[in-house]
C-alpha cells in the first residue's frame, strides 16, 4: 500500500487526552477516534494529560495547532482536513462519502451512549473504572465528585433518550447497532474496503472502548460474540497500536 505524503508542518500538534485506562490505549473512544486520524493524515502530534474542564467545550480530546485549540473531534477532523489538505475519505464516491456520515452518526450518537450506559451506569463498572478519575481529588470531596458526575451522566442518557430505557431494552438497541455495523463489514477488512477511512477510526474507537474485558456487560458480551467485530477491531488495533497489548476475549 502506497504511503501518503506526510503534510507539511510547522509544529506538532498537541493531543490533550486522558490516557491510558481500562485495557485501552486511550480511556476515551473519541480521543481513539482522533488520534487514528492523526496517524491516517500522517501528522505529527504530541499527547498531553488533560482533564475535560480544560477543554474549551467540556470534553475530551481538544488539539492546540499553532496556538489555535479546537475540541471535539469531528471539528478537529474538519480542521486537520482543511488546514493540512488531507482527505481521510480519499477514494469514496459521493454516496459513500454520504454513508460513512451516516454510519458514523448511528456510532457515536446511538451506540455510544450505550456503551456509556453499559461503562457509567452498572454499578460494579462505574466503581471500577470511571470513579477513580477522582482518586486524587481530597478526601472529602471525593464521594461528592464522583456522585455529581454520575448523576450528570444519567442525566445526559436521559436526555438523549437512551437513559428512558429499561436495561433490556438498552442492550437491545445498541444491539442493532452491533447487528448493521457487522453487515456492513461483511467480509471487507475495513468498512469501505482495503483501505481504512475517516468513520472507520470513530467505529473502532467505539467498539474497543465496549469490547476491553475491563468492563463487563450484556452488550459487550454481544459485541463479543461476532466474530466480524472482534477482528475488525484486532484488525485496527494492530494496524494504529501495535505496540498494545490487546486481548478482547479474555
Amino acid at each position: 500500500m502506497t504511503q501518503p505524503t506526510r503534510p507539511v508542518q510547522t509544529a506538532p500538534i498537541t493531543l490533550y487526552s486522558s490516557g491510558a485506562q481500562f485495557g485501552l490505549p486511550e480511556a476515551s473512544p473519541y480521543v481513539t477516534k482522533t488520534e487514528v486520524q492523526l496517524n491516517m493524515a500522517c501528522l505529527a502530534y504530541r499527547k498531553e494529560g488533560a482533564t475535560p474542564d480544560k477543554s474549551p467545550k467540556g470534553q475530551l480530546p481538544f488539539i492546540e495547532d499553532d496556538g489555535l485549540v479546537i475540541a471535539d473531534s469531528t471539528f478537529i477532523r474538519a480542521h486537520l482536513e482543511r488546514k493540512y489538505h488531507v482527505d481521510l475519505d480519499a477514494g469514496l464516491d459521493p454516496r459513500q462519502r454520504a454513508e460513512a456520515w451516516a454510519i458514523e452518526r448511528m456510532v457515536e450518537n446511538h451506540l455510544g451512549w450505550t456503551c456509556t450506559h453499559a461503562r457509567w451506569m452498572l454499578p460494579e463498572n462505574f466503581e471500577k473504572g470511571p470513579a477513580h478519575f477522582f482518586d486524587r481529588a481530597p478526601d472529602p470531596v471525593r464521594a461528592k465528585l464522583r456522585e455529581d458526575v454520575l448523576g450528570r451522566v444519567s442525566a445526559n442518557l436521559r436526555s438523549v433518550g437512551i437513559g428512558r430505557h429499561a436495561p433490556d431494552e438498552i442492550v437491545e438497541l445498541g444491539g442493532r447497532s452491533l447487528d448493521a455495523l457487522a453487515v456492513l463489514l461483511e467480509d471487507k477488512p475495513y468498512l469501505f474496503g482495503e483501505t481504512p477511512v475517516g468513520v472507520d477510526a470513530t467505529t473502532f474507537g467505539a467498539l474497543a472502548g465496549l469490547l476491553t474485558p475491563f468492563f463487563d456487560s450484556p452488550l459487550r458480551r454481544r459485541a463479543a460474540a461476532s466474530p466480524t467485530l472482534t477482528a475488525y477491531v484486532d484488525r485496527m488495533m494492530a494496524r494504529y497500536y501495535p505496540d498494545h497489548a490487546w486481548a478482547p476475549l479474555a
